[in-house]
């Protein structure tokens, strides 16, 4: 599944209730629009910012998916997270004003940009704006402890299952299919991500299958049985609906 591009501008965009505006009224939504850039297109493993870079913009994905990574001393890159419409990307960077890491699009997809001098500015002014950006960051520290649940002492099955438990609740929150989905990221980012070797992750996908759990073409999954999904992950799982 692929998210296509839309011309939608802040008031009438359907992921609304996802971004920015939530909570917002009608002309405190179209005061925010003012300040949000023209979308911006990436092509497939563009860049979208790197790491270290100055911090000049928040980004809000409008279609595609993306990946964030970090770059050790060695140059071996770490998968962080990934991101879907909706989400914000780059708030990493207001503890320091600098990216703590790089992020690439997994496919064709665009962003709306968040000039974050101007953003700053209007949060003063809306009072909902500011809260919302409390929940996002909110949302965000409770999608870093589901990282730390995930791939704390947890067996490989488990890593794999609540990967995919967390993509479909992310997809059904977008009005997509929960049970039918496209892996937009490679295996080896996907292996990277839970600690797991490319050979594992596939392997696990296998006996999933094998066992009548989901059904694998390419890089599309199905969900046969979404209920003995959940029961493999329910030891190892909160049921928030992010892993970004």
């Amino acid at each position: 599944m692929g998210f296509a591009p839309t011309k939608a501008s802040c008031p009438d965009c359907r992921l609304s209730e996802l971004c920015l505006p939530f909570g917002l009224q009608r002309n405190e939504v179209q005061q925010l629009a003012t300040i949000v850039k023209n979308q911006r297109v990436l092509q497939t493993d563009g860049y979208l910012y790197l790491q270290s870079a100055e911090c000049l913009h928040l980004y809000a994905v409008k279609s595609g998916s993306f990946r964030s990574f970090i770059l050790n001393a060695d140059g071996l890159e770490q998968t962080i997270g990934f991101y879907l419409p909706g989400e914000i990307m780059g708030l990493d960077a207001l503890q320091s004003g600098r990216y703590s890491c790089s992020t690439i699009a997994l496919e064709t997809g665009s962003v709306c940009e968040v000039p974050l001098s101007r953003l700053n500015e209007l949060c003063s002014e809306i009072p909902g704006l500011q809260i919302q950006m409390m929940r996002i960051l909110g949302k965000e520290i409770a999608s870093d402890h589901d990282k730390i649940v995930l791939l704390g002492h947890r067996t490989a099955k488990e890593r794999v299952a609540t990967f995919l438990l967390m993509l479909s609740r992310r997809y059904g929150a977008l009005g997509f299919s929960g049970t039918t989905f496209n892996l937009s990221m490679r295996r080896q980012d996907i292996a990277n991500f839970l600690g797991l070797t490319i050979e594992t992750v596939s392997r696990q996908l296998a006996e999933l299958s094998k066992q009548g759990i989901i059904i694998v073409k390419q890089r599309g999954v199905e969900i046969i049985d979404l209920p003995l999904l959940t029961t493999i992950v329910e030891p190892c799982v909160t049921h928030r609906h992010t892993i970004a």
